[in-house]
């Protein structure tokens, strides 16, 4: 089907004149002479092949065809005016689609109030959440399939993305309730060396798996893994059938499980890095806007 060429101001002359049925009048309305208007409603009717209005002395009406064209104007004046709207609301930040990807466990500590947050700011933006560790948000910002990630321990070094600190977490000790350390308010580190650990696979959260490792290697002992776990979630109800322990961010403790208990660790010190991660180099208007949203450092 071949798309018609009728000018916008054609159409909008033959709305306005339609509205008014005088020609004297559409043309004050329109801000222009009387004769352009005949002339712009001239080419379109030679554009339909039929005459669009009747023209009498002292009267004006549309004609059978005028009739079924005035919908259709209408409406395409309407579309492209929303669509003009639309565009400048996507272009200044103000409405689009934003794509997010996060760690689980953020669930539980900064992802309600930033989100809320947003969504305060900018109601009319689209917020396409997508729960995934660490490795998968490094590797969708790389793909462009998220625009924005929320994780812990960012790699050190990762080309064309950005990260910045929102939150420095401290870590406690996951331990079945029956564990003889679960009596004790604090647990250092070292009386975990002889318990069988549950652990995230280093392979969807290497900047944690190594904090965490670390942080056993700083108290003399490598920790055995008894299972992995790929979220917190598992890791608790494992912890909870006795299967080991295990140290995780502080806000784990917002798991509920009856027979899993959480305690304070000795170096209080120990901490984990929460962090916003995006591609430096993108254009889109609500990554700027999120990352004023979110602050860190």
């Amino acid at each position: 089907m071949t798309r018609p060429e009728l000018p916008l101001a054609q159409l909008h002359a033959f709305v306005v004149l339609a509205e008014e049925l005088h020609f004297g009048q559409a043309a004050a309305r329109l801000g222009i002479a009387q004769p352009p208007l005949s002339q712009q409603i001239r080419r379109l009717e030679d554009k339909v092949g039929h005459a669009l209005f009747s023209r009498e002395p002292g009267h004006v009406a549309l004609t059978a065809a005028g009739r079924e064209l005035l919908p259709a104007a209408r409406r395409a004046l309407t579309d492209l005016a929303d669509g003009l709207a639309a565009a400048r609301a996507v272009g200044s930040g103000r409405a689009g689609r934003l794509r997010i990807g996060f760690a689980a466990s953020l669930a539980l500590t900064v992802l309600p109030g930033l989100l809320r947050t947003f969504r305060q700011r900018f109601p009319d933006v689209h917020l396409d959440i997508h729960e995934m560790t660490t490795a998968p948000q490094i590797a969708a910002l790389h793909d462009r399939t998220i625009d924005i990630g929320l994780l812990r321990e960012p790699p050190a070094d990762e080309p064309d993305i950005g990260f910045r600190t929102v939150l420095s977490e401290p870590f406690v000790a996951v331990l079945p309730a029956t564990h003889p350390l679960a009596t004790q308010r604090t647990v250092r580190i070292a009386q975990l060396a002889d318990s069988p650990f549950v652990l995230l696979p280093r392979a969807v959260g290497p900047g944690l798996y190594d904090r965490i490792t670390g942080l056993c290697a700083d108290a003399g002992f490598t920790p055995r893994t008894a299972q992995h776990a790929v979220e917190w979630q598992t890791v608790c109800a494992l912890v909870e059938t006795g299967l080991g322990v295990s140290l995780a961010p502080a806000g784990i403790r917002r798991i509920r499980l009856k027979g899993v208990a959480f305690r304070g660790i000795v170096p209080a010190a120990a901490r984990t890095r929460v962090a916003v991660a995006w591609r430096t180099a993108d254009p889109n208007p609500l990554v700027a806007h999120l990352l004023a949203t979110v602050g860190g450092e």
